[in-house]
């Protein structure tokens, strides 16, 4: 009868005794790790999804306080838009560039509604992912958060 051999020991470091860890040890001390970055990836979507949200409702304030600025130097009048997505790329010197929203596809994206028939009014918003049929949105009003199941209008935009 043959005498069984031992595991072959790999040697990591310079210990005093020569003793290594077996190829099994290792395999689980990296599967353990793989399963605990994939938990922390997971957790990490939600935390994403809210900075995305943060991130849209400070955009919004910023296209607001700009429209204002433009508003209070030019007649009292807001910046004639068009409708649709991402329709304004600039506000005067206020804002040389609007912001676009973090993912810039629909439904999130930073919507106008056309004001050049009446420019006494204006309505941007975009709807937040991380909360159902909430609506960011910025008027002559003021800027909130609504919820609807419709998209803010000129006339309905931050009751």
């Amino acid at each position: 009868m043959k005498k069984r051999q031992s595991a072959k020991k790999i040697k990591l470091g310079s210990g005093i005794d020569g003793e290594g860890f077996t190829l099994v040890e290792l395999l689980v001390v990296i599967a353990v790790i793989g399963l605990l970055a994939s938990i922390v990836l997971v957790s990490m979507g939600s935390a994403r999804q809210k900075a995305r949200d943060a991130r849209r409702q400070a955009d919004i304030r910023q296209i607001g306080t700009a429209m204002e600025l433009f508003y209070s130097d030019n007649g009292e009048k807001y910046l004639s838009t068009t409708g649709g997505a991402n329709a304004v790329t600039a506000i005067g010197t206020y804002l040389p560039a609007v912001p676009k929203d973090p993912q810039d596809v629909s439904p999130q994206q930073y919507m106008w509604a056309a004001n050049s028939a009446n420019q006494q009014l204006y309505c941007v918003y975009v709807k937040l992912e991380g909360v159902t049929n909430t609506y960011v949105c910025s008027s002559e009003r003021g800027t909130l958060s609504k919820v609807s199941v419709s998209a803010p209008t000129l006339g309905a935009c931050c009751y």
